[in-house]
C-alpha cells in the first residue's frame, strides 16, 4: 500500500520588530488609525478596516444600536416618500434637463419662467409615479415583488397611446 500523504509545513511568519510598529512618519499627524478586524475566514474577500477606537467603543447608555432587518429600511423610505408631498427630483438638474431637451428639439435657446419649469416637473413626476404604480401592479400580477423592464413596457402598452 501507498504511504499516507505528507502534510505540508506552513511557513511561519516572522514577527514584526517593535521598533517598526512604533515608528511613525509624522509625530504631529492627526489622521485616524486603522486596524484589521479578526474573525472567520473570508474566502477570498478582502478584510475590512475599521477605525482603531471604533471596535472598543460602545454607546454611553450601554445598549446596542438596533440593527434593521433586510428590507426594513426600504419600507421605511417608501412610507416617508408616500407621506411627503415635496418633489422627488432636485429642481436645478431638472431645469437643466428641460433646457437641454428644448435646445435639442428647437435648435434655439428660450428663457423659462421658474413656475413653468415647476409645473412641468410636477406633471413629469406625477406621470412617472403613476407609471411605476402600474408597473408594480404588473409585477404583483406575475407573482413577483421586483419591478422589471418588462413590467414598465407592459404598463405603457396597457395605458395606450393617449396617455403617453
Amino acid at each position: 500500500t501507498a504511504p499516507p500523504p505528507r502534510k505540508r509545513k506552513r511557513k511561519q511568519k516572522e514577527p514584526i520588530p517593535n521598533t517598526l510598529l512604533s515608528y511613525s512618519w509624522r509625530q504631529d499627524s492627526t489622521m485616524a488609525r486603522y486596524k484589521q478586524t479578526g474573525g472567520r475566514g473570508r474566502a477570498g474577500r478582502p478584510r475590512q478596516a475599521t477605525l482603531a477606537g471604533q471596535a472598543a467603543r460602545q454607546p454611553a447608555t450601554g445598549r446596542r444600536k438596533r440593527r434593521m432587518r433586510p428590507g426594513e429600511k426600504a419600507l421605511k423610505e417608501i412610507r416617508a416618500y408616500q407621506k411627503s408631498t415635496d418633489l422627488l427630483l432636485r429642481r436645478l438638474p431638472f431645469a437643466r434637463l428641460v433646457r437641454e431637451i428644448q435646445q435639442e428639439m428647437l435648435r434655439k435657446t428660450y428663457r423659462w419662467q421658474g413656475t413653468a419649469i415647476l409645473a412641468l416637473q410636477e406633471a413629469a413626476e406625477a406621470h412617472l409615479v403613476g407609471l411605476f404604480e402600474d408597473a408594480n401592479h404588473c409585477a404583483i400580477h406575475a407573482k413577483r415583488v421586483t419591478i422589471m423592464p418588462k413590467d414598465l413596457h407592459l404598463a405603457r402598452r396597457i395605458r395606450g397611446p393617449t396617455r403617453e
